[in-house]
């Protein structure tokens, strides 16, 4: 191994110490930081090797590197404590609210936090959601990762709610083109913002693509590999084929109805055409459902848009999938801000806030 990068030394300030200045801005009524999943309305995915505290650790410690926050200890008296408030600064979907928590316990246990919305809920410009009480360098350290997380959740939260009340009745999935390292975190964001998570990895659904089906030499090959692997491996899981034509779709149709198959959906890759005037023709996409007639699931994907997605949900397709709720995040704009009627008065300078 080449090298690694220990998250342990991250110099962080003494923790819970009994004397320290005080500086509000308002009287709060707080609570502790600690995170329990178990509590949480919408809970993050299950992975069998995802460490998140790990990843937050990292964050702080590729934030922190190994001499601290100099402009925190340059500027800062070490025991004054302030009350900073989380402002949004557009409209959106808040998501990462847990996460946040978790950032800030693991910083100073000693900092209470509380908020006005909760994860997955609307949140509009100019509003003040939560606040953040305790040791000033303690909330200056934790505020850019706690952000971080927040923004890029509440981004695709954001963009979720919007295709997901379009693709109705259909159900809106992310795919795997998620940030590396991010994994869990952007697939916890989709189910924030009410979409469906499809798989979390290579390991817990088996989804035979374009390349698998090119190696194996056609579906009908694929299909049958599989289905001898799984019983061989005494392994049960879905399985998804992709189809790119509907002579694909019936070719896997045609091997399912004379086997004992383990095939539970058929994607239907880029069956939605782009028009000259910017609509979509979905016939392709509506005939392969047809034929499919609900024996299996289905999933169509490829040129899906928020302006587009309404009209592939029409078509009786089970799912949409869209890589781009994850890998063209844009960002939700929200601050943690301790003089806020000065952040206020500057957001509306600048249509901010």
């Amino acid at each position: 191994m080449c090298g690694t990068l220990s998250v342990s030394s991250l110099p962080l300030p003494n923790l819970c110490t009994t004397k320290r200045q005080v500086f509000r801005m308002s009287a709060t009524q707080t609570r502790n930081a600690g995170i329990s999943f178990e509590s949480l309305a919408i809970k993050p995915p299950l992975h069998p090797t995802y460490d998140l505290k790990g990843i937050i650790k990292l964050a702080l410690s590729e934030d922190s590197g190994d001499r601290g926050d100099v402009t925190c200890m340059a500027t800062i008296p070490f025991e004054m404590e302030v009350e900073a408030h989380f402002l949004a600064k557009e409209d959106g979907i808040v998501a990462g609210i847990a996460i946040a928590e978790m950032v800030f316990e693991e910083v100073d246990p000693c900092l209470k936090v509380e908020w006005s919305r909760k994860d997955g809920d609307r949140v509009h410009k100019g509003l003040q959601f939560g606040k953040v009480y305790g040791r000033a360098h303690s909330i200056v350290i934790a505020e850019r990762v706690a952000l971080n997380f927040m923004q890029r959740m509440s981004g695709i939260a954001t963009l979720t709610k919007a295709m997901a009340d379009a693709a109705h009745p259909a159900c809106i999935l992310e795919t795997r083109k998620t940030a590396p390292g991010l994994r869990l975190v952007d697939k916890w964001a989709v189910l924030i913002g009410g979409g469906s998570n499809h798989r979390l990895g290579l390991f817990d659904m088996v989804m035979i693509k374009d390349n698998h089906i090119s190696i194996a030499g056609g579906i009908t090959n694929a299909l049958r590999s599989v289905d001898k692997y799984l019983e061989q491996e005494n392994l049960q899981m879905e399985v998804e084929v992709e189809t790119r034509t509907l002579e694909e779709v019936n070719e896997a149709l045609q091997y399912a109805s004379q086997t004992k198959s383990s095939l539970t959906r058929i994607m239907l890759d880029n069956m939605v055409v782009p028009l000259p005037n910017g609509d979509v023709d979905v016939s392709m996409l509506k005939e392969a459902v047809d034929l499919i007639r609900g024996k299996f699931e289905t999933e169509a994907s490829g040129n899906v848009t928020l302006e587009t997605v309404h009209k592939i949900g029409q078509t009786g397709v089970t799912y949409i999938s869209s890589g781009a709720l994850t890998h063209s995040v844009r960002a939700l704009d929200i601050s943690l801000k301790i003089d806020t009627e000065l952040a206020l008065r500057v957001g509306r300078r600048t249509k901010r806030a």
